[in-house]
């Protein structure tokens, strides 16, 4: 178990400055909680156009292996934080050396390599009670010849970089398992067993420094080609007794890695009802942004407090609500490659929708551009308004 390094025990009030390791979205929504809170933003991040960039009060242009840049950061902020998991552990090791640190190395570096992640909750999962899907590592020809019967078919799974589908192959004999590894350019590479899966569940916790831990109502997901589509919260097929299981979990684990901000841990719920844990990104995560119009305190709130080791804010959800993301396929009419801006005139005519766009004005097909929730007080409202809202906006629903 790692704890982050801290500078000083005391809380860091408004108007410190916090800073944040990356400029996309989810350091854009963090720099606007914080703001909200009193606080000072400054972004480390290469590209000069981002969108935390584009609020923050400072953004260090520079690589996230930077030396420079790093200690600019250190030198300007009390506490430090990440909006994505791909962010060099060895920065964050330089970072934690001069200034408050979290999540920390520790916890960025398992959640990164799926094979650290997989050992990990292999290793926890007497205290987590739950295991993850049968797997076994391919990084030679010789893995593949061994690889037994039971993991197929399977999933042929990149270590490193994956996300919202990418570095992921369906395989389901040894000869496709053979095609993949060489597509992959024969990288290390991890087989996941394919499980009859009936839905996704991702849970959001926040730990705070001195230990305590909260939990947030378990969320739904659906995917479209590998990236979120829609997020119900609460899940509508999850039983009483797996969500206090799958919080259960969460909380063991969150513990365990000795972590101290928000963490997203998504789990399989199989045909049988048993639960599987499948990966956890160190970071607030895109089915947690409902938090933000539904509940009493957001993810991104959570976030700043834990890093600036405040107390952490209450869980509770207010109101029933879904989560639609906003992809730049929308400013697209069918096969045209010219964009058009989409109707927010009568999106936003809709009971209870929540919009928020990030700042990016180069809409590109499966880019993400935003996000919508509605809230209502049933769920069968909220999910009526996401039914109206798709077909303004042309999205199958």
């Amino acid at each position: 178990m790692s704890t982050p390094k801290s500078s000083s025990p005391l809380a860091a009030n408004p108007p410190s400055w916090l800073g944040v390791m990356g400029g996309g979205q989810l350091g854009r929504m963090f720099a606007q909680a914080a703001q909200s809170m009193g606080y000072q933003v400054a972004v480390l991040e290469p590209a000069r156009d981002c969108p935390a960039g584009q609020v923050a009060q400072r953004l260090v242009q520079a690589g996230y292996s930077d030396a420079a840049g790093l200690d600019a950061l250190a030198a300007q902020c009390v506490a430090v934080t990440t909006e994505f998991e791909n962010v060099p552990a060895d920065s964050l090791s330089r970072l934690g050396q001069q200034v408050f640190v979290a999540p920390d190395a520790h916890g960025v570096s398992v959640a990164q390599d799926r094979i650290a992640e997989k050992r990990f909750f292999v290793g926890c999962a007497a205290k987590s009670g739950v295991l993850p899907a049968p797997h076994k590592v391919i990084s030679s020809e010789t893995d593949i010849a061994s690889v037994g019967d039971e993991l197929l078919p399977g999933i042929l799974k990149t270590v490193r970089m994956g996300y919202d589908g990418k570095g992921q192959v369906r395989v389901r004999s040894r000869e496709e398992l053979h095609a993949a590894f060489h597509a992959m350019g024969q990288v290390t590479c991890l087989l996941e067993k394919m499980l009859p899966l009936a839905y996704e569940v991702s849970v959001l916790t926040v730990r705070g420094a001195d230990g305590q831990s909260v939990v947030y109502p378990i969320a739904e997901n659906v995917h479209r080609d590998g990236i979120l589509f829609t997020t119900t919260v609460p899940g509508p097929n999850i039983t009483a007794e797996c969500a206090a299981k799958a919080q259960a979990a969460a909380r063991a684990i969150v513990a365990e890695l000795g972590y101290v901000g928000v963490l997203c841990i998504e789990f399989f719920v199989l045909a049988d009802g048993s639960l599987v844990v499948n990966e956890m990104a160190p970071r607030p995560h895109n089915s947690g942004h409902y938090t933000i119009d539904a509940c009493v305190t957001s993810q991104f709130a959570q976030q700043v407090r834990a890093m600036a080791r405040l107390p952490l804010g209450e869980v509770r959800q207010h109101s029933p609500a879904v989560m639609l993301n906003i992809l730049g396929d929308i400013w697209f009419e069918g096969d045209s490659e010219q964009p058009r801006e989409p109707a927010w005139d009568r999106i936003l005519g809709l009971p209870g929708a929540c919009l928020h766009l990030y700042g990016k004005d180069d809409p590109r097909r499966g880019r993400k551009m935003g996000h919508l929730t509605f809230i209502a007080a049933t769920l069968e409202e909220a999910q009526d308004q996401l039914h109206a809202a798709c077909l303004i906006l042309g999205i199958a629903p």
